[in-house]
């Protein structure tokens, strides 16, 4: 499993920073690409460290030389998101004669649909599965709420703003119209709802209204996608297509860790590219541990955090005598630290 993530920088100095295209929406701030490679049970197995203006898809290739001559991998299947395994990708993989897991777009299944290739019908709550190139089709219903929701919510923002606008036109007579209706447009193209609104005005009020054709072929597709793939059906049913490609959701959870929990990837005070790659290293193989520690005591019903802060606060106690000093470990430790400790099959020694 693969997937890229960016860190920004502050400053300006880093050899690998760069000004590109960053996920997270943060402008205005250079940044490096880091690309995890994981297995199939989202443990790392090589992070590499880009400059801040590679495209996601040109990582890919690094990864492709490393598995055939680092590590020796004869029989790969490749499991990437469907802004990372493209064309491209999918002409390199098969002259490997590798196989990969990935999804398409949603014009590419507008495309099918429109062509005739599938049915919005064959779009359900189970898994359904075409020949040929394998697609496998689903359709999540709590995703589907959850989009129409996003879609309510980013209506009640145009509509506020519209009421705002209004206020402001009617207390100011000199006020321009046409600067208020711009105003209420660029709003409307951020949140991306232009496709099925209509914005207008009478005399000086503007008006929005929904489109509801326009939204019925919106919504049509939501909580739908198509997972594609070349892996055989004699390697891998349609559930575990779909399965494995769902696990990637566990390269997101070692980026989140990276830069949002105990990792402290983020800030980066090293200008030096070996350093930065060295500081990038570090955190992955921290993650290591941290993952693993959770997969063993995620079933002690103790959050990520107080497994941590109970390990952390294992103290060892410092005796002097003449020109010796003797460290010491607790004999006894708390019944929750001790259940651990023993989930994780540790065995402290009594001495440092």
């Amino acid at each position: 499993m693969y997937d890229v993530t960016y860190a920004d920088f502050d400053g300006t100095e880093n050899e690998l920073a760069a000004y590109g295209y960053n996920r997270d929406g943060k402008k205005g701030k250079m940044q490096i690409v880091i690309g995890l490679l994981c297995d199939e049970q989202g443990y790392p197995i090589r992070v590499e460290v880009f400059k801040g203006n590679t495209q996601d898809t040109a990582t890919l290739a690094s990864q492709f030389k490393k598995l055939q001559t680092r590590f020796g991998i004869e029989n790969v299947i490749m499991v990437g998101d469907r802004g990372m395994i493209k064309s491209a990708s999918i002409a390199t993989i098969s002259e490997l004669n590798w196989y990969y897991i990935t999804a398409i777009t949603k014009p590419q299944v507008e495309t099918l649909l429109k062509n005739g290739d599938i049915q919005l019908e064959l779009f359900i709550d189970e898994l359904i599965e075409i020949d040929e190139v394998r697609y496998v089709l689903h359709r999540n219903p709590i995703r589907a709420v959850e989009i129409q929701e996003s879609r309510n919510q980013k209506l009640n923002k145009i509509t506020e703003l519209v009421q705002a606008k209004n206020d402001y036109l009617q207390a100011h007579p000199k006020a321009k119209l046409s600067t208020a209706i711009k105003a209420v447009e660029a709003k409307a193209q951020k949140l991306k709802v232009q496709q099925w609104i209509t914005i207008t005005a009478i005399e000086k009020t503007i008006i929005v209204k929904e489109n509801k054709k326009l939204l019925t072929t919106e919504s049509k597709l939501d909580g739908c996608y198509m997972i594609k793939s070349n892996v055989p059906k004699d390697k891998a049913t349609a559930e575990v297509l779909h399965s494995r490609y769902k696990d990637l959701q566990l390269v997101e959870q070692a980026f989140r860790t990276f830069k949002q929990s105990f990792e402290e990837l983020r800030p980066i005070y090293v200008r030096k590219a070996e350093r930065t790659k060295g500081h990038v290293f570090v955190c992955m193989l921290s993650y290591i541990i941290i993952k693993y520690i959770w997969d063993e005591c995620k079933g002690l019903g103790i959050t990520q955090k107080h497994i941590i802060q109970q390990l952390n606060d294992i103290q060892y106690h410092i005796y002097k005598h003449k020109n010796i000093q003797l460290k010491v470990l607790p004999k006894e430790l708390r019944p929750q630290t001790k259940q651990i400790i023993d989930t994780l099959h540790i065995k402290l020694p009594a001495y440092l």
